[in-house]
């Protein structure tokens, strides 16, 4: 058995770009250039196009699978050092109220049109060109907003309606609607900048410029330097045995190899069992409040592409005429372990994984959420492979996420092991409906595809393209 030609992702128009392009004959890198591209029209909410990311890519031919390490980079290669100066704010992110740093001081050197560009060389057959089409039909004609989405954005208001991001978010001076179009004219010529010059748009080109220009007029950190040095890194994954198989990620903050390690048989435990052993397993792990996507993709040849991207939340300044909002990694207090040399790469928890037998590939999977994302894409990885679960069902069952002694759980998670939790001294916070809060995972696997709900997440396959 193995897993089907298609796209998981986390919204309707991003799994519809890799699936148009998997239909054209695209290999999974292709698909998932595509996707992200589309993602960075579709989906501004959560990532974007001057943002940082993660990927894994196995290749069936070979067996093996490769790391890709296109996140953010320190910025301040060739200019004095100075102290941030940010814009602090708390925000109310479901039932906790988190603090957030901004503004243009906060931005980093982008690597996701970097990262786009190398897992394109590497593993792509259609023109490069070919893969920003389906972006540029969505900037050209506006995206439907879904209602993670729109609740995401009326949490994050205070953010996403600074400056530029009125027009684009609060257009008559009101948030958009479940169903509204998202509107982003400027992202038309920041498309046509990548599809003309390339990924190099963004580094040597017409985006750099005005990137850097907007940098330094509002006391910014990014150099000329900066975006010339930065080069995106291929690396051999972690590998973990787990259940007879080989689960291969990456380590750093995103602490999941550690955490397979430590988990259990759940499907020899009884339900309230699984819980403890679950949030036991998970006890220890700490990461950045980030707002994040993630998107798989298969072909038809076995290969497979996990991508997570991330703007942290923005740092609430957009690129005139361009309509990109700069990343705001340099605000994420959980990213800043000790002081970070310009052109550095930064700590991140993303963690896009594949798990492996002897026949080849068994699962992708990716997660967003911050300090869930680990909860989530564990959740969900030993709900299909341990318990046998369905992918689509794994991925919509109700979920928990330890936080100190603090256990926060959605409706569905089993009540008797959460007593038990409870009689153990933990605190448990009941959420009284599914919630964004929870990460967002998308999955390809011989079990199926699935996408988050959490995140109006949609699944396409090559026909659906």
């Amino acid at each position: 058995m193995s897993v089907n030609a298609g796209v998981a992702a986390g919204h309707p128009a991003t799994a519809d770009a890799g699936a148009e392009i998997l239909a054209d004959g695209g290999s999974a890198a292709d698909a998932a250039v595509a996707a992200a591209l589309a993602s960075c029209v579709a989906e501004t909410v959560m990532t974007g196009l001057l943002g940082g990311g993660h990927a894994i890519y196995f290749d069936a031919a070979s067996g093996t699978a490769r790391n890709l390490d296109c996140f953010c980079a320190a910025p301040g290669l060739g200019a004095p050092a100075r102290e941030l100066e940010l814009l602090h704010m708390d925000v109310p992110f479901g039932a906790e109220l988190v603090h957030y740093a901004v503004g243009p001081a906060s931005c980093a050197v982008p690597g996701v049109p970097a990262g786009l560009r190398a897992l394109w060389e590497a593993y792509g057959r259609l023109p490069w060109a070919r893969l920003v089409e389906p972006a540029l039909r969505l900037a050209h004609d506006g995206v439907a907003m879904p209602s993670a989405h729109v609740s995401c954005l009326a949490m994050l208001e205070p953010v996403m309606t600074l400056r530029e991001g009125a027009r684009i978010y609060a257009p008559g001076g009101r948030l958009l609607h479940v169903g509204e179009l998202l509107q982003q004219p400027g992202l038309v010529h920041a498309l046509e900048s990548i599809a003309a010059e390339g990924a190099a748009s963004a580094y040597t080109g017409a985006i750099a410029t005005a990137l850097l220009d907007l940098s330094t007029e509002r006391g910014g950190l990014l150099t000329t330097a900066d975006l010339r040095v930065y080069a995106p890194v291929w690396s051999e994954p972690l590998q973990t045995p787990w259940l007879g198989l080989r689960f291969l990620s990456r380590g750093g903050l995103s602490g999941v190899p550690d955490t397979v390690a430590r988990l259990p048989r759940l499907r020899e435990l009884s339900a309230a069992a699984r819980v403890a052993a679950f949030v036991g397993a998970l006890d220890g792990g700490a990461g950045p409040e980030t707002h994040t996507t993630n998107l798989v993709t298969a072909d038809a040849d076995g290969n497979a592409c996990v991508l997570t991207t991330s703007l942290g939340l923005g740092s609430g300044d957009w690129l005139p005429g361009l309509d990109l909002h700069l990343n705001s990694m340099l605000g994420e207090v959980d990213l800043l372990l000790g002081p970070l040399e310009p052109g550095s790469r930064m700590a991140s928890m993303m963690a896009p994984s594949v798990v492996l037998d002897d026949a080849g590939l068994v699962l992708a999977l990716g997660a967003a959420g911050g300090t869930r994302l680990r909860s989530a894409l564990l959740a969900v990885a030993a709900g299909i492979l341990d318990e046998g679960l369905e992918s689509q069902d794994a991925v919509d069952r109700g979920r928990l996420h330890p936080a100190g002694e603090l256990v926060n759980a959605e409706p569905g998670v089993d009540d008797e092991g959460l007593a038990l939790l409870a009689a153990a001294g933990r605190t448990v916070r009941r959420w009284p409906e599914r919630h964004h809060y929870f990460g967002g995972v998308s999955a390809l696997g011989r079990n199926g595809a699935a996408a988050d709900p959490r995140r109006s997440g949609a699944v396409r396959t090559p026909a659906d393209g």
